[in-house]
C-alpha cells in the first residue's frame, strides 16, 4: 500500500528489533538526547519481555553501561556476580578433569568480571525505562521493507503503517532480513554444532563460580544463577543435540550429569531446553545511505568465549555515541560520512573476535592428541604468567581496546 510521505510517521531513529541491543539503543538515544524522536519495530508484544527463560552473562563494561542507562540498581539485586572461573580440558569418559586455568580472584576495581543477569529481569527493565522517557514502540509489527529518499529513508511495515525516519537500525538477529534488504553481504559457515540452552537446580552452592569444560564434542559453560541454580549453555553435534533435546527427562539428565559432574550433588531440570545451530556470520559491511547494522545482525559469533551479547552492547554504545555527537554537531545523523565513524570503530573488532572464537573452537572442539597437547600447554601458560591472564580478564570484562564512554559508566 502506497502512502505518501505527509502520511507517514516522522521520526529521526528507528529501529527493528526489540531485544536487548534494539532497546538499550533506544534508550541510549533517548537519555542523551531527549528532543530525538526513535521508534523500535518488533513482531513480539513487548509484555512477553519478562517470559524469556535464558540468561545473559554481561561483562563489567556493559554492566556499567547499564548503570549509566539508570536501569542496573533495579536489576543487579537479581543478579548473579561470576566471582570465579575455571577452565578445564578432558575427555567425556576421564575421571579426572585436571583443572589449567583459574580466574579466581581476578577483579576489577573491586567489580567482578561479570554478571549473569535473567534476560527476564533485563528486557522488561530496558522496555520500561525506553518507554517513560517516549521511545515509541510499534508491536507486535514488523519492518517489511524500506526504501531510501533525499534525506530519509522510509519503512513499510506489515500492518500497513509507514514511518519515515532519518536512519533505520537493523537490530532484527543473526538470519536479518533487513541486512538482505540492503544488500549487505556476509561470510558465513555452520559448525554442525548446536547449543542446548537450559537451568538446573543443584543441592549444594556454586559460590559465583562459573566453569568451562572444553569436550571433544564442543564447550560446555555452567554459568551461576541466584540461589542454588546454573545456566547451561552445552555444546554438542547437531544430531546429538537434537536427540537430547526431543529425547525424555530421563536420558537427558543421564547424560547431563556426565558432563555437570556431581560436586554441587543431585540436579535437577529447572526449565525448557532449547537447542539453537551455530556458525559464524560476519556482515561485510555494517551501513548503506540511512541504514546501519548492530548486535547479531552484524556479527554472530561461537558462544565459546560468552561474548556475543557483550559484542552488540559495545555496537549499541558506539552507535549512540556517534549518533548524538553528529546531533550536537548539526550533522544529519544518516548522512554516509557520518555512519562510516560507526562502522571503522566496530567492524574491526567485530571480525577480530569471530576469528578468535572460530579459531578456539576449532582448535578444542576435537580429540586429536597433538592439538589436546598443544592447547593444554598454552592453557598452562596463560595461568602461569599474570601480565597474560590480566589482559584475558581486562577481555573477558570488555576493558580492552579503546571504549565508548558508555561502556566506561560515562554519559554521552
Amino acid at each position: 500500500m502506497d502512502v505518501s510521505e505527509a502520511d507517514a510517521e516522522r521520526i529521526d531513529v528507528a529501529i527493528a528489533g526489540g531485544g536487548y541491543v534494539g532497546l538499550s539503543l533506544a534508550l541510549a538515544l533517548k537519555q542523551a538526547d531527549p528532543s530525538m524522536s526513535v521508534a523500535v519495530i518488533d513482531p513480539k508484544p513487548m509484555d512477553t519481555l519478562g517470559k524469556d527463560p535464558r540468561a545473559s552473562a554481561i561483562a563489567a563494561a556493559a554492566c556499567r553501561m547499564l548503570d549509566q542507562l539508570g536501569i542496573w540498581q533495579d536489576i543487579k539485586s537479581k543478579a548473579q556476580p561470576i566471582n570465579e572461573m575455571i577452565v578445564t580440558d578432558s575427555r567425556l569418559r576421564d575421571a579426572v578433569r585436571p583443572v589449567y586455568l583459574t580466574f579466581a580472584g581476578d577483579r576489577q576495581a573491586g567489580e567482578a568480571f561479570a554478571h549473569m543477569v535473567p534476560n527476564g529481569v533485563m528486557l522488561p527493565a530496558l522496555h520500561a525505562a525506553a518507554a517513560a522517557l517516549g521511545v515509541v514502540f510499534h508491536a507486535p509489527d514488523t519492518a517489511r521493507d524500506f526504501s531510501t529518499a533525499p534525506g530519509r529513508v522510509e519503512i513499510h511495515t506489515a500492518s500497513g503503517k509507514t514511518l519515515s525516519a532519518r536512519l533505520l537500525v537493523a537490530a532484527d538477529g543473526v538470519k536479518s532480513r533487513l541486512r538482505d534488504l540492503a544488500g549487505i553481504r556476509t561470510v558465513h559457515w555452520a559448525y554442525g554444532q548446536s547449543g542446548i540452552v537450559t537451568t538446573v537446580k543443584h543441592e549444594r552452592p556454586h559460590n559465583g563460580r562459573a566453569e568451562e569444560h572444553f569436550l571433544p564434542a564442543g564447550p560446555f559453560a555452567i554459568l551461576p544463577l541466584p540461589g542454588n541454580r546454573s545456566s547451561l549453555v552445552w555444546t554438542e553435534r547437531t544430531a546429538d543435540a537434537d536427540r537430547l533435546v526431543r529425547g525424555d527427562d530421563f536420558t537427558f539428565e543421564i547424560e547431563l550429569e556426565r558432563r555437570f559432574g556431581h560436586h554441587l550433588g543431585k540436579l535437577e531440570l529447572d526449565g525448557p531446553r532449547h537447542a539453537y545451530p551455530l556458525g559464524l556470520t560476519l556482515a561485510r559491511e555494517y551501513i548503506r545511505p540511512r541504514f546501519a547494522l548492530a548486535g547479531d545482525a552484524a556479527h554472530g559469533i561461537h558462544p565459546i568465549a560468552g561474548q556475543g551479547l557483550n559484542m552488540g552492547f559495545k555496537d549499541v554504545a558506539a552507535l549512540a555515541e556517534v549518533l548524538v555527537t553528529a546531533r550536537r554537531l548539526g550533522q544529519d545523523i544518516g548522512a554516509f560520512d557520518v555512519l562510516e565513524r560507526y562502522q571503522t570503530w566496530r567492524r574491526f573488532d567485530a571480525f577480530q573476535m569471530g576469528v578468535v572464537t572460530d579459531v578456539l573452537n576449532r582448535l578444542f572442539s576435537n580429540d586429536i592428541d597433538i592439538l589436546r597437547g598443544i592447547r593444554d600447554f598454552g592453557l598452562g601458560l596463560v595461568e602461569r604468567m599474570p601480565r597474560l591472564k590480566t589482559g584475558f580478564i581486562r577481555e573477558a570484562a570488555g576493558f580492552a581496546g579503546p571504549a565508548p564512554k558508555l561502556l566506561t559508566g560515562e554519559p554521552i
